[in-house]
């Protein structure tokens, strides 16, 4: 069976992982020499991946990492639970060990594990909980005492962290973090998620208790020439043959966004037999729209007048001089006041982004098929 040679909608590992050698090299770096780390970037431009990758090319016995997906984190229970439970797993090699870890490290409570079907892999740790006990502190030291005890580095890498803004004293909990991990000189902490400004506030923002708490790395996209050579090099390795000019095209359309990128290169080369025709890629463009149009319907809905009319305006490319009169004339924006709010409200939304003066719709496809199928109310 011909293997697959392109991954999206999930985190990509191994030959369909492309470039991103210098963020590798800065990332494996920090993480490896105490540098607290926060990734930020838009949704689907490859962190989980990036971090994926920095865990896989490991190679010293002295360095573990825990990787913790919070996704369905809902409270700051959970989060302990989570924590607790990944910590002693991804540090320990042995049932034995992690019996042993769980008792001696968590003094204060006793653990009590629960074994799956498989009991080297499929464990979960369930403990009394009591907030007044001391248990969250002890729980948020864990990475440090083990680390101390085994003489290693402990890597603790958060993906969607800012989960935790959604608990209900995230304030209170962010405070404890700082507190405890500020101190311990054994474990690296590295935060993303795909709340691209929840992240930064949550970093970027004076007032908040993780200000400034690591090196924050703002991810780019990878350039068109590394697409480029990505896509042309996995159609010849299965025998199939794209033009440079094609795989630019898939580039430009997807405005070199990862996921987007990975995707849209499976359909052309699901449908080239084996060489790439332009009509192919005009052919994926409109499976990539028909695909996502459900989803974009239901985007639009939640939308207000004055919103889907903005939003009109950046799929004409009208990407400056919102404000201008004949601008707010021509997409019914009403009044420059409007503008700013609605741009405020769409980029806390993320439906939109800025960069220094220009605004821009986020997701190119949504783009394209607001300019397809939208028009001004």
């Amino acid at each position: 069976m011909e293997e697959n040679p392109f991954v999206f909608g999930k985190s990509v590992e191994g030959d369909y992982f492309t470039d991103r050698e210098e963020e590798t090299r800065r990332l494996e770096a920090n993480l490896t020499h105490g540098i607290n780390t926060v990734l930020i970037s838009p949704r689907r431009w490859g962190k989980t991946s990036l971090v994926k990758k920095v865990i896989a090319n490991n190679r010293r016995d002295d360095v573990r990492y825990v990787l913790l997906d919070m996704f369905y984190c809902k409270s700051e229970s959970v989060f302990y639970h989570m924590l607790a439970n990944e910590v002693i797993r991804q540090t320990s090699s042995r049932l034995d060990e992690w019996i042993e870890n769980g008792k001696r490290f968590l003094s204060n409570i006793t653990p009590k594990f629960s074994f799956g079907s498989d009991p080297m892999n499929d464990f979960t740790i369930s403990f009394e909980w009591n907030p007044k006990d001391g248990t969250d502190i002890e729980i948020l030291q864990l990475p440090e005492k083990i680390a101390e005890k085994k003489n290693i580095r402990v890597v603790v890498c958060f993906d969607e962290f800012q989960q935790i803004g959604t608990f209900e004293d995230p304030l209170n909990l962010q405070k404890k973090l700082r507190s405890v991990w500020q101190h311990q000189q054994n474990v690296t902490y590295c935060m993303f998620g795909s709340k691209m400004h929840m992240m930064e506030s949550l970093f970027s923002d004076a007032s908040r208790p993780l200000y400034k708490f690591g090196d924050i790395l703002f991810l780019k996209k990878i350039p068109t020439e590394e697409w480029v050579s990505f896509i042309t090099s996995r159609f010849s390795a299965t025998g199939k043959t794209i033009t440079e000019e094609q795989a630019e095209k898939i580039c430009n359309i997807t405005d070199n966004l990862s996921s987007y990128v990975q995707q849209m290169a499976w359909i052309v080369w699901y449908k080239a037999n084996p060489v790439v025709t332009d009509s192919m890629i005009d052919d994926a463009v409109k499976d990539l729209l028909e695909q996502n149009k459900v989803f974009f319907q239901r985007d639009v809905e939640s939308l207000t007048e004055l919103q889907l009319n903005f939003i009109v305006a950046l799929a004409d490319g009208v990407e400056t001089g919102l404000t201008k009169r004949d601008v707010i004339r021509k997409y019914h924006l009403q009044t420059s006041a409007n503008v700013q709010g609605v741009k405020n409200s769409l980029i806390s939304k993320e439906f939109i982004d800025n960069e220094g003066d220009r605004i821009y719709i986020s997701d190119p496809i949504f783009k394209l098929w607001i300019n397809r199928n939208v028009r001004i109310r």
